[in-house]
C-alpha cells in the first residue's frame, strides 16, 4: 500500500508513520512544514518527505494524491485559542484547504481517510456519543471557539455527501483526546494552544500555576497515542471493506477524567521521578475563567464520552492501555534522561 500522510509530522503524522514503517511494507509519502518528530526515518527507503506547506505545494500533493492508494490529510488548526483569535485561519486552513485535497482525491478516485474531531459533538446531551445517532450541538454564532467543530462538521458532511453522490471511497475517524510521546514541546509550550497535558507538564516542570479553566470540571476521555494507532491501522487494512463509508469514534471510554483530575494525577505521577519530586510538591493549580485564559468568545464542553460500539463490532478494535499506564509511558518519554530544567 502507498499511503500520502499530509501533516506527517503531528503528532498523529509522526505516530502512524512510525507503526507502518517497523509493522508493514508499505511505502509513505509524507508533506508537513517540519521534520523534527520524523528525522529517525528520513534516510528509509519506503518513506520519501517534502518539507512544505499543503497551500503551497500543490503540485507534489496532486502527484503523490495520483501516486498513492489512500490519503490522509491531517492537516488542522486544532487549538482553541487560535479558533478565537483568528477564527478564519481556522476555517481557511481545517475546511477550505483539506476540502481542495478531498476533491483531488474524488477525482482520481483515491480512497480517503479523513481525522474528523470528537469536538463535532459539541454540547451533544447524550452520556456517550453515537457516530451515526447523536446530535451534533453548538453555542450562538458569536462564541467563535465553535468554527473548529463546525469546519470539521461541514467538511465529513461533504465527504459523506460525495460517498452518495460520486462513489468516493472513505473512512472518518474521531479521535478523543489521544495523548503520548511527542505529543506537544514541553519546553516552549504554547498557552492555550498546547494540548493540556503537556501544558500541564511544563508548568510543573518550570514553577508555573497550573490554570485550571473554569475551576477544571471539564471531563475528557484521554486515549493512549498507541491504542488510537490500533485503530486507525485496522481502518487502513481495511478487511472485506469494513471501514468504507463509516465513522468510527477512536477513543477511551475508561479514561473519563476532569481537567482537576488529570491535573492531580499528572502532579502525583511526576513527584514518582527522584528528580523532579520537589517540582510536583512545590505545584500549584489556580482556577481561571475560561474569558480570562481564552478570550469572551470561548465556550467550553463539559463532557465528551464516546460509544466505542461500532469500532469494536466493524473494526474489532477496543483501547487497551489504561490512564495510569499511558501516563508513565508519556512521562518516560519526556522525563527519562531529561535534566532539571533551570527554573
Amino acid at each position: 500500500m502507498r499511503v500520502l500522510i499530509l501533516g506527517v509530522n503531528g503528532f498523529i503524522g509522526n505516530a502512524l508513520t512510525r507503526r507502518i514503517l517497523t509493522t508493514t511494507d508499505w511505502q509513505v509519502f509524507g508533506l508537513d512544514v517540519g521534520s523534527d518528530r520524523i528525522e529517525e526515518f528520513l534516510g528509509e527507503k519506503r518513506f520519501r518527505f517534502l518539507e512544505g506547506d499543503i497551500a503551497i505545494n500543490r503540485e507534489w500533493i496532486e502527484y503523490h494524491v495520483k501516486k498513492c492508494d489512500v490519503v490522509l490529510p491531517l492537516v488542522a488548526i486544532a487549538t482553541p485559542a487560535t479558533y478565537v483569535k483568528n477564527p478564519l485561519a481556522v476555517f481557511e486552513l481545517d475546511f477550505e484547504e483539506n476540502l481542495r485535497i478531498v476533491k483531488m482525491a474524488a477525482r482520481y478516485g483515491k480512497r480517503v481517510v479523513f481525522p474528523s474531531t470528537s469536538e463535532v459533538y459539541g454540547m451533544c446531551p447524550d452520556a456517550a456519543f453515537d457516530e451515526d445517532a447523536s446530535p451534533l450541538v453548538y453555542g450562538p454564532i458569536r462564541k467563535e471557539r465553535w468554527i473548529y467543530s463546525a469546519s470539521k462538521q461541514l467538511l465529513d458532511r461533504v465527504i459523506w455527501a460525495m460517498g452518495n453522490a460520486n462513489g468516493l471511497r472513505f473512512t472518518l475517524f474521531r479521535p478523543f483526546n489521544w495523548y503520548g510521546p511527542h505529543l506537544d514541546d514541553v519546553d516552549a509550550p504554547k498557552e492555550g494552544s498546547s494540548r493540556v497535558l503537556t501544558q500541564f507538564l511544563h508548568n510543573i516542570l518550570y514553577g508555573v500555576p497550573i490554570k485550571l479553566v473554569d475551576g477544571g470540571r471539564q471531563r475528557r476521555c484521554f486515549t493512549y497515542i498507541e491504542d488510537g494507532i490500533d485503530g486507525l491501522m485496522k481502518i487502513l487494512v481495511n478487511e472485506n471493506g469494513c471501514a468504507d463509508g463509516q465513522i468510527f469514534n477512536l477513543g477511551n471510554p475508561a479514561a473519563d477524567l476532569s481537567i482537576r483530575e488529570l491535573a492531580e494525577r499528572l502532579v502525583a505521577a511526576v513527584g514518582t521521578y527522584e528528580k523532579f519530586a520537589p517540582l510536583a510538591r512545590a505545584a500549584t493549580l489556580v482556577e481561571v475563567s475560561a474569558a480570562e485564559y481564552y478570550g469572551a468568545n470561548y465556550q467550553d464542553i463539559t463532557t465528551r464520552v464516546p460509544s466505542v460500539r461500532k469500532a469494536k463490532e466493524c473494526l474489532g478494535w477496543t483501547p487497551t492501555t489504561d490512564f495510569a499506564t499511558g501516563l508513565a509511558k508519556t512521562l518516560d518519554f519526556y522525563l527519562s534522561g531529561r535534566l532539571r530544567p533551570e527554573v
